[in-house]
């Protein structure tokens, strides 16, 4: 699993923007007086709304550098002058909307790399809803919500590559998604299938540890050790069977370390 320099800040959708802001506090906490908050608006068709705001919630917060980016076309990702606004920025915030749109928009674009460098060099990527599916190489497109585990009733495709080894779910229990995100980590058990509910996040850090921020729960699913399922037989649609799959349901204070595979309670470190 490779080790990156920056941060991660992966939300369930749905965070608070009114309140305390627990979420998207994050930024200011984290970023110095003069850098940039970009928000980059590729996932949403309301790009104008949307991007506006995001900006008077981060201005609010005390963000005193909150530039929007609308990148609505791969002529767009690749535009000399949209790229530097990345390249200035310190933080990067991705919008919910449509995951592919994000993904057919920017993949293999100066954009593109001009995000996976902000996060190579350092700096803080930051997404919701859609824009937290994207970051895992491969990312959930359409799902049974509220269903039992079926097999061959995913829809998977390429994202971001930002966070390798994991598979992202969004709106987890709100959406009763449990299932869909099993059948996902039974068609790719090497990879850990994460569930982060609505106004919730984790934060990754450079060594490959997260913790839990937020006032709901993120549900990890570990496919390392299952010891059979029937995902690969040939009748489709059929209730899913899978065995010794681990489970950990996880809310703030509690943390994970991808290397190790184990839960963490983050008081310990204090």
């Amino acid at each position: 699993m490779e080790t990156n320099k920056g941060y991660l800040i992966v939300i369930g959708g749905a965070e608070d923007k009114k309140g305390d802001s627990v979420i998207l506090k994050q930024a200011p906490q984290m970023l110095s007086k003069g850098e940039i908050l970009t928000v980059l608006t590729t996932a949403t068709e309301q790009p104008e709304e949307t991007g506006r705001i995001y900006h008077g919630v981060f201005t609010r917060l005390g963000m005193d550098k909150v530039q929007i980016l609308n990148i609505n076309t791969r002529k767009d990702a690749n535009q000399p002058d949209n790229c530097r606004l990345i390249e200035s920025s310190r933080c990067l915030f991705m919008t919910g909307g449509d995951q592919l749109r994000i993904t057919s928009i920017l993949g293999g674009t100066r954009a593109y790399e001009a995000i996976k460098e902000l996060y190579r060099a350092g700096g803080i990527i930051m997404g919701t809803s859609a824009g937290a599916a994207v970051m895992s190489s491969t990312m959930i497109v359409e799902g049974n919500d509220n269903q039992p585990a079926r097999k061959c009733t995913l829809k998977m495709a390429p994202g971001l590559g930002l966070f390798d080894g994991v598979i992202i779910d969004q709106h987890f229990d709100q959406r009763g998604r449990f299932g869909r995100l099993m059948c996902a980590v039974a068609e790719n058990p090497d990879v850990l299938g994460i569930g982060i509910d609505e106004d919730t996040a984790i934060k990754l850090y450079p060594d490959m540890h997260f913790e839990v921020i937020g006032s709901n729960a993120v549900t990890i699913i570990d496919g390392k050790n299952i010891l059979s399922s029937n995902v690969s037989e040939l009748r489709p649609n059929e209730i899913l069977a899978i065995t010794e799959a681990t489970v950990h349901v996880i809310p703030q204070g509690y943390g994970f370390d991808l290397k190790s595979r184990k839960v963490k309670r983050m008081k310990d470190e204090e």
